[in-house]
């Protein structure tokens, strides 16, 4: 294996005084990689068995009998420039450190999309408190989210190279310092700073490292651990709204956010000390992996979530306020309180969402899964147009938290799907990201800003993000006909 120039040495080598070269023992014979030996045997999917991970045993790099003294400083040399070699063995698909790890990305997820997905409760009180229409509002959480996409290509690259930790500590401190600020914000464009852009700096950096650790764990049951990892959204999106519909009123604005950051706080610590990378460090390669998109599936999933996000967030974000609007001629319109209620069961159902589908998932495929998802969070989002009462928008509000709830947790697993090299995970995964963070970005305020142009008629906004996620169901058909073709396999093929 070719070594690289020692880390210890400004100069590049270190000088050794020899009356002949010395054999330069490695430290560690590398096992083949899985992605080389998928392709010689022409299968796409990877079978990681345990014989294919076996390391030999290591020379002794201490021993000078061998071949004398600078054979040693050779293999020492070997061993400081090969260590980010070392091969873990084949994902462990459960077990203590296993399920720990899942944990720890449940409250990553708790406190990166849990905490997007109770923006609601945000949405309507500042559009009561700050005078300002929901298209403005809306601009806060969409920044949070665009930038909890934006920043995975560069927080997955680094993940693969081994900054993991580091990466996790900057963004607790960026979540720490963003809801702190947020809980003294008197104006828009303090919450513009404090709670858009801080804090989406903050969960870039948590979730596309935490999730794409996760997923390295597991195999065979890789979409059912990534799916217990995102019912951390569910348990945000229950204890944050909860949280702000009992402090709101009796503690104030100030002192309710603040209890939400010392919940944060305490849960991202804990996800600091325990979770840990996996895969030994890829530190060559590029920030892009730009031969992905020559994937025609790859590049497909990614156009096909790039119109999912476009409208899928629309109910987290408006739900609450639609519930109360005069023009949305809800009978009898909810009281503020009510609202809220409605958000709670919007999140809190969506755990069957992230639980189920991916159950199923393991067996027929995430991107399988995906398709009908699709479709079912398009049906709901049109037929949303035809309620009008209050027992309707409960019974309409648990079909979408499910069904919403699936797309979410199944958009990563399907994306691992895609992946055959693990150590390529977080830098792939962070491209996606990247690409659906401007879906999130815009989505959102066009869809605001075609209520504001209707009069505050929600009929346009609903008929805009349905019609999107159709579109991306029809994305994700062309890249599953595009695998099957390449791989020669039928319709029955789990993807």
């Amino acid at each position: 294996m070719p070594s690289s120039k020692s880390p210890s040495s400004s100069d590049g080598e270190l000088p050794v005084d020899v009356e002949k070269p010395a054999d330069q023992i490695p430290a560690e014979t590398e096992a083949p990689s899985q992605s080389k030996k998928d392709e010689e045997n022409g299968d796409d999917s990877p079978t990681e068995e345990a014989d294919n991970w076996q390391i030999q045993p290591e020379p002794d790099i201490l021993n000078t009998e061998a071949d004398g003294m600078a054979g040693a400083v050779s293999r020492v040399l070997s061993r400081i420039s090969t260590k980010s070699s070392w091969n873990p063995g084949p994902p462990p698909d459960g077990g203590r450190v296993a399920w720990l790890a899942c944990l720890c990305g449940h409250f990553a997820i708790m406190n990166t999309w849990g905490f997007i997905n109770s923006f609601g409760v945000f949405q309507t009180y500042y559009v009561s408190q700050l005078d300002r229409p929901p298209s403005d509002i809306s601009w806060i959480g969409s920044i949070q989210v665009f930038l909890t996409f934006f920043i995975g290509t560069f927080t997955g690259r680094l993940t693969d190279a081994g900054f993991f930790r580091p990466i996790i500590i900057c963004g607790t401190i960026f979540m720490t310092l963003g809801i702190f600020t947020t809980s003294a914000a008197t104006q828009y464009w303090q919450l513009i700073l404090s709670q858009g852009l801080c804090m989406g700096i903050g969960s870039g950096c948590i979730f596309c490292p935490s999730i794409s650790t996760v997923s390295t764990y597991f195999h065979k049951k890789r979409s059912f651990a990534i799916g217990i990892t995102a019912c951390g959204s569910v348990t945000g999106g229950l204890v944050f709204p909860a949280m702000a519909r009992q402090l709101l009123p009796t503690a104030g604005f100030g002192w309710a956010v603040r209890a939400i950051g010392f919940v944060q706080l305490a849960t991202l610590l804990f996800t600091i000390a325990f979770m840990k990378s996996r895969l030994p460090p890829r530190r060559s390669g590029s920030l892009v992996e730009w031969g992905a998109f020559r994937e025609l599936e790859y590049t497909f999933y990614a156009a096909g979530m790039f119109f999912n996000f476009w409208g899928v967030y629309f109910a987290f974000y408006y739900l609450a306020s639609f519930s109360r609007s005069a023009a949305a001629a809800v009978t009898p319109a909810l009281s503020y309180v009510d609202s809220l209620n409605l958000l709670l069961l919007l999140n809190g159902i969506g755990v069957l969402g992230r639980l189920l589908p991916n159950h199923l998932a393991d067996r027929v495929g995430p991107l399988n899964m995906m398709i009908p998802t699709c479709l079912i969070c398009g049906i709901a989002l049109l037929s949303w147009m035809a309620v009008r009462t209050a027992p309707q928008l409960y019974g309409w509000s648990v079909v979408y938290g499910i069904a919403a709830g699936a797309l979410q947790s199944l958009f990563p697993a399907g994306l691992s799907s895609l992946t055959t090299d693990l150590r390529k995970q977080g830098t792939r995964m962070g491209m996606v990201f990247t690409i659906v963070s401007f879906a999130v970005l815009t989505g959102n305020p066009i869809a605001g800003a075609i209520i504001g142009s209707m009069g505050g008629r929600y009929e346009g906004a609903q008929g805009f993000t349905g019609a999107c996620l159709l579109v991306g169901m029809g994305f994700l058909i062309a890249a599953r006909w595009v695998r099957m073709r390449r791989t020669g396999t039928g319709w029955k093929v789990k993807i």
